[in-house]
């Protein structure tokens, strides 16, 4: 891992990870949670990630889709670093106003980069990705902030989907060993 990514995975770790009794998704405890909130609510910290996050940006990038919710300051706030339009990807449709899943300015035949917080199994993105391609997006890409996908798990390839990530779980449980 690069000295700065690991000073990054340091950081986050030390501000995620949380103890105390916890019910997970899956409904079984746990003594410990990580809280991805509390570096996306950390104007510091979510200015370290989004620098990085620039960096893996791909060139051809021409509206940033920021997912809900995780992805949504990610995305914003790349777009006041790198200057590119960002829309806001809804997990459904509004079913009121202008029913729309996506937010913001016109993405119809440009190339979005979807914005994650954290990818774990992929689904919101696939549904994402497909939703947006549906409505003429050209979308190839998804960066994220954290990959904690087990091995093999991460399927995005199968919808042509490249996952481009700053850190993986292996990077957070690293930074914690030391």
């Amino acid at each position: 891992m690069r000295t700065d990514a690991r000073g990054l995975a340091v950081a986050i770790d030390a501000v995620c990870r949380i103890q105390g009794e916890f019910t997970l998704r899956s409904g079984l405890t746990s003594s410990e949670y990580f809280d991805k909130y509390r570096f996306e609510s950390d104007p510091v910290l979510l200015g370290r990630v989004t620098e990085a996050m620039a960096t893996f940006l791909p060139g051809d990038t021409e509206v940033l889709g920021g997912l809900e919710l995780g992805g949504i300051p990610i995305a914003t706030r790349l777009s006041a670093l790198t200057g590119l339009p960002v829309i806001f990807v809804r997990k459904e449709a509004k079913t009121y106003g202008t029913c729309k899943i996506a937010e913001g300015g016109d993405f119809a035949g440009r190339r979005v980069t979807l914005i994650e917080d954290i990818i774990t199994t992929g689904g919101a993105v696939r549904q994402a990705a497909e939703s947006l391609r549906e409505l003429g997006a050209t979308v190839n890409d998804v960066v994220c902030a954290i990959d904690r996908s087990e091995p093999g798990k991460n399927a995005l390839h199968e919808i042509g989907l490249r996952t481009i990530s700053v850190l993986t779980k292996a990077d957070l449980d690293d930074a914690r060993a030391r």
